[in-house]
């Protein structure tokens, strides 16, 4: 089982949270500060930012190893689109593994701490 950290279209709510089915929650989270969204047409990046003094916003799951199989897979790991990494939570959580975007942010809009998905 994995800790996983998800802060955009995989949240509670998300278009894409269908992927966490059967899958169980454990609480809404934020990383350590150095962390921060960019807006990539339609879903978020986390992006690793020195500048960044909040984190971000998520929700924390634990995710079974097929669960994990089809995330990777979704999330273009095979494609160097993502890299999943385990990345430092704010207390009362410690650590969890997250999708971290791998690609250029240049002409990205910055969105900082909190994905809001757009209305469809």
């Amino acid at each position: 089982m994995t800790r996983l950290f998800v802060y955009g279209t995989l949240k509670r709510g998300g278009k894409w949270h269908h992927y966490l089915a059967g899958q169980t929650f454990l609480a809404e989270a934020r990383t350590q500060p150095g962390f921060t969204l960019y807006s990539l047409d339609g879903y978020p990046g986390l992006v690793a930012s020195t500048e960044d003094q909040e984190g971000v916003l998520g929700e924390l799951w634990i995710v079974d190893p097929a669960c994990l199989r089809k995330l990777d897979e979704f999330e273009g790991l095979h494609e160097g689109l993502y890299r999943r990494e385990s990345i430092a939570l704010a207390s009362p959580q410690s650590a969890a593994d997250t999708y971290v975007y791998a690609r250029s942010i240049a002409s990205k809009p910055k969105l900082g701490a909190v994905w809001n998905e757009p209305d469809c």
